[in-house]
């Protein structure tokens, strides 16, 4: 994992998001939701975001289960981006290991740790506050093609079709 001092939002590039979704994670259109936005330097993808106050645990604490959606979501951006499939997750490990306050930014990375056959790959996920590491995560995903996501009716097709669009841009730069 990158250290708190390498996000310098120069090193990365903005991955496009749609507008049109209510994802509780990454919408921009969810009024209630965490509206995170992805960058890349394409080693890991990397969301800076503030966790709002009507999300917190006790007092000032984000709720723990916050942070995990959090990791989740950097976690299946960086499988989405990085390996170029859709995702579903399998399952997933949090360690909390400091406090981590709503209303300041944190530093949210995801990368590949294992992608061992076309079907899996084991992610790993980081958030920081302040320069300091508070929770990590291991993820196992279940990774698909596009025509499989329509075969199975898991996605919407727009959606489905914007992935594609995202693959297909990225993979020609």
């Amino acid at each position: 994992m990158t250290h708190q001092h390498d996000f310098d939002k120069a090193h990365f590039r903005a991955l496009p998001n749609r507008d049109n979704h209510k994802c509780f994670g990454c919408s921009p259109d969810n009024p209630h939701g965490l509206r995170m936005s992805f960058h890349t330097d394409e080693k890991s993808v990397v969301s800076w975001v503030t966790i709002p106050e009507h999300l917190c645990g006790w007092n000032d604490l984000a709720h723990g289960g916050v942070i995990s959606t959090v990791l989740d979501e950097i976690m299946s951006w960086a499988a989405i981006y990085l390996l170029r499939h859709l995702i579903l997750t399998k399952s997933m490990t949090v360690d909390f290991r400091k406090p981590v306050f709503v209303g300041k930014e944190i530093v949210a990375q995801g990368t590949v740790v294992e992608h061992p056959n076309s079907r899996e790959a084991i992610m790993a996920g980081a958030l920081y506050q302040d320069g300091r590491l508070c929770a990590k995560s291991t993820g196992s995903f279940a990774l698909f093609t596009p025509e499989a996501i329509r075969k199975r009716g898991l996605l919407d097709g727009n959606v489905i079709d914007a992935m594609e669009a995202l693959f297909r841009k990225d993979a020609a730069r």
